[in-house]
């Protein structure tokens, strides 16, 4: 396999194989006119060991996510523009131009500048992440996910055998024996803890039986708890389906983290009360509950128990049968009234037919005929008049006989 590698001096092209190899000298010249060409730049990182020695500075920087690290060093007279009160731990920007040396082939990285990064800066940094993730919406309180009420499982992120871990296992205990956790024990200090943090998001935001995540650590220094500001820690945070509480116990400085969660809590044990339900007060709940329905129930019986009285208590009801005799008894005196008044008519007609009967009686022709007077008709029945004639038949009708007669003579009768 044959290898190209420009040479920056000759400014030709060299080709490395098996049987025409380069010389070490060549190899190392080219890497050292390579590394060369990157000059100074600035980097950021975390000091994980520091030394001075003569004057002579030397100090192991370490990425703030991942585990490279790389060695720095100030010789003496170097070092005015490097900060003396430097310290393990500390997080800190340096400008450093890596330096290859041919003869050995050792690389080496030469700082400078180095300085504590600022809180001013660290904090101006935070508060463009917080603009960033409002204006993404990630911090809305519309946008967060509600708790359940009794959580199946809960997740608990903390370190392991630390005070958070106990406040969160303990406090839920005390307040809903049956509780269950899955709990994932991670570092909470350092940037080492970042990546495990965000590992252990994942785990149990894909666990189906967690409902809730607690990331839990018990207060801490402000350069402590940078690590719960992370882009990467909060974004995994706010991207989790499971709801998830932060508790990492600081009030005056507020991790990133507290922003995008769905619920913050200001301390291990409040995250406990907010997250499990106090069977206690549950409990009391119920039974409030339970006496204001009974209360409900009472009320509701003793009005109807009234009502029913009350009907019970109407005539209709104590005597059913009370309004058909009273209609019988109307109807009694109605009867009553009826015949009365018939039986007055008819009296009243009975008096009125005998009256004119009497009257009828007194006016009959028959009556005047018993008293001894006879009618005299012609011989179309009719009564006669003045104008009878001699020798005209007559019928003559007394009260007992009727006799047949003819007019021997007619004379008039002066009055």
């Amino acid at each position: 396999m044959n290898e190209t590698i420009s040479d920056s001096n000759e400014n030709q092209s060299k080709v490395s194989s098996e049987h025409s190899p380069w010389p070490v000298s060549a190899l190392s010249k080219s890497l050292k006119d390579w590394i060369e060409k990157l000059g100074r730049v600035w980097v950021e990182g975390e000091i994980s060991q520091i030394n001075n020695r003569g004057g002579n500075l030397f100090a192991e920087l370490r990425d703030l996510q991942t585990e490279n690290s790389i060695s720095i060093h100030a010789w003496r007279g170097s070092t005015d523009l490097i900060d003396p009160n430097l310290e393990q731990g500390d997080r800190v920007v340096g400008l450093i131009k890596p330096q290859f040396w041919a003869k050995n082939g050792r690389l080496s990285m030469q700082v400078y500048e180095l300085k504590k990064v600022g809180l001013g800066e660290i904090l101006e940094r935070l508060e463009r992440l917080r603009k960033a993730l409002t204006a993404e919406g990630l911090t809305l309180a519309e946008n967060k996910k509600s708790l359940p009420f009794l959580p199946n499982r809960i997740g608990l992120i903390t370190g392991r055998g630390s005070d958070a871990e106990k406040d969160v296992l303990e406090n839920s205990k005390l307040r809903w024996p049956e509780v269950e956790f899955e709990v994932v024990n991670t570092l909470v200090q350092g940037e080492r803890a970042i990546p495990e943090i965000i590992f252990a998001i994942e785990q149990l935001d894909a666990n189906p039986e967690v409902d809730v995540i607690i990331i839990a650590r018990g207060g801490g220094s402000f350069q402590d708890l940078l690590i719960f500001s992370d882009e990467q820690l909060v974004r995994a945070a706010a991207s989790a389906k499971t709801p998830i509480v932060s508790a990492i116990g600081h009030e005056n400085d507020r991790p990133v983290l507290d922003d995008v969660a769905d619920l913050r809590a200001s301390t291990p044990t409040d995250a406990a009360k907010r997250v499990v339900p106090d069977i206690v007060e549950e409990r009391q709940k119920l039974n409030d509950l339970l006496a204001r329905v009974r209360y409900r129930l009472q009320v509701k019986i003793d009005t109807e128990q009234a009502l029913i009285e009350s009907l019970r208590s109407r005539p209709i009801i104590a005597n059913p049968y009370g309004f058909i005799d009273l209609a019988r008894e109307n109807m009694i005196e109605r009867v009553a009234l009826m015949r009365e008044r018939i039986r007055v008519r008819l009296d009243r007609a009975e008096t009125e037919v005998t009256t004119l009967h009497s009257q009828a009686k007194a006016l009959s022709p028959q009556l005047t005929l018993k008293r001894g007077y006879s009618l005299v008709r012609d011989e179309a029945g009719k009564p006669i008049g003045d104008k009878t004639k001699v020798g005209q038949k007559l019928s003559i009708r007394s009260h007992k006989i009727e006799i047949t007669a003819t007019a021997d003579e007619v004379r008039n009768i002066d009055e």
